[in-house]
C-alpha cells in the first residue's frame, strides 16, 4: 500500500517536473518571436503570453494601483500598475511600469511617479496576470491610487468603467528612457523543476523502502513458520 502510493506520488511529480519543462520552453521560444504590435484578444492571450509587444498609447494615471509585498533584492515594495490606452482604439491595458520601494516610515505613502503625457510608445512582455501572492482577509475594492496585494481585473474593470484587457503588460526597457526611475527587473514564472525532481525522488525512495521492509519482513516471516 505505501509502495503504491509512493510510486503514484512520484509519478504525479515528475509529470508536473515534464509540465513545467514545456512551460519553459514555450517561453523561451515566444520570447525569441517578432514583437506584437498590436493588443491580442482576451481568447488568444494564453497563446501570446510571453510575447514581447510594442504598443502606442496614452497612461491613465489616475487609476494607478500599487500591489504591496513584492520585494526586490530584499526591500519592501511595490509592484505599480497604470492603465494603458492603446492609440486608435477603445482598448486598455493594465501596464506594470515597474517597481519601486516602500516607504518604511509610512507604510500608507505611495510613490511620486514621473508619468509621459500624451501618446508614448512602450516595449514590454505579454502576460496573463500580475501575479499573485497570499491574500490576508477580504481583497479592498479597487479605487484610483489604491494599495492591494493582488489584482482583480474584472472588479477594476466595474469600478473604473475602462474597458480592459484580461492581459497584463510587464513594462522593459532602461528607466533613463522612461525618466521615472522604476526598477523592470520582473520575477520569471517560478517553474521550480528541480523541487518537483527532487520530491518524485523521495517518493520513489519511500516506495523502495517499502518494498525491501516488506520483502525482509516477509522472509523473516517465513524462516520463522518453518522453524
Amino acid at each position: 500500500m505505501v509502495a503504491a502510493a509512493g510510486i503514484m506520488l512520484g509519478q504525479w511529480q515528475t509529470r508536473r517536473a515534464e509540465e513545467k519543462i514545456e512551460i519553459q520552453q514555450r517561453l523561451e521560444s515566444r520570447a525569441k518571436q517578432a514583437p506584437l504590435l498590436a493588443l491580442p484578444a482576451d481568447s488568444a492571450i494564453d497563446e501570446a503570453e510571453f510575447r514581447h509587444v510594442l504598443l502606442s498609447g496614452e497612461f491613465i494615471p489616475q487609476w494607478t494601483i500599487y500591489l504591496e509585498n513584492r520585494p526586490h533584492a530584499g526591500v519592501s515594495g511595490f509592484h505599480v500598475l497604470m492603465p494603458f490606452r492603446i492609440a486608435g482604439s477603445s482598448q486598455v491595458v493594465m501596464v506594470g511600469r515597474g517597481w519601486a520601494p516602500r516607504d518604511a516610515v509610512d507604510r500608507t505613502r505611495v510613490p511620486q511617479l514621473v508619468t509621459p503625457t500624451g501618446v508614448v510608445r512602450i516595449q514590454g512582455v505579454l502576460r496573463r496576470g500580475a501575479g499573485h501572492v497570499l491574500q490576508l482577509g477580504q481583497p479592498d475594492a479597487p479605487r484610483p491610487g489604491a494599495i492591494l496585494q493582488n489584482l482583480d481585473i474584472v472588479a477594476l474593470a466595474e469600478a473604473s468603467a475602462l474597458p480592459l484587457s484580461t492581459a497584463v503588460i510587464e513594462q522593459t526597457g532602461a528607466p533613463e528612457a522612461a525618466g521615472d526611475g522604476l526598477v523592470r527587473d520582473w520575477p520569471l514564472p517560478s517553474l521550480g523543476v528541480d523541487r518537483h525532481r527532487a520530491y518524485a525522488l523521495q517518493w520513489y525512495a519511500l516506495a523502495a523502502m517499502a518494498l525491501i521492509f516488506f520483502l525482509v519482513t516477509g522472509l523473516k516471516r517465513g524462516r520463522n513458520d518453518k522453524a
